[in-house]
């Protein structure tokens, strides 16, 4: 019987993952920009001050406001292959986290992305 209920609760955390794989790849999907990230993290907010420079809109997912945040996470790193925050998409594609963003402003490489 022990083994009977570690199956369903295997079950019930996958489903659980897909339904959070989902949400993740619905949320890329519905903005040009979207920020998973957290409020203390330093990375965070320099990702978001270089939208702000460049005046685009973004949708900021703050996870350590949110119940199914550490899920969240551990679902992007399957997605992106990125554990740590933030983790930036840009039209549905992650281009990095905080460091990355900054890199790609510097480089003048982030405002074409933007356009479209």
């Amino acid at each position: 019987m022990g083994s009977f209920g570690s199956k369903i609760s295997r079950s019930t955390k996958m489903a659980n993952s897909t339904e959070i794989i989902q949400f993740i790849k619905y949320t890329i999907s519905q903005d040009k920009v979207v920020v998973f990230s957290k409020t203390y993290c330093p990375y965070c907010h320099l990702a978001k001050e270089v939208f702000g420079k460049v005046k685009q809109p973004i949708k900021v997912i703050e996870l350590d406001e949110r119940d199914d945040g550490p899920a969240i996470q551990e679902n992007l790193a399957q997605i992106s292959g990125i554990r740590t925050v933030p983790q930036v998409f840009i039209n549905g594609t992650c281009v990095g986290g905080g460091s990355d963003v900054k890199q790609l402003y510097d480089s003048g490489k982030l405002q074409p992305m933007l356009i479209g």
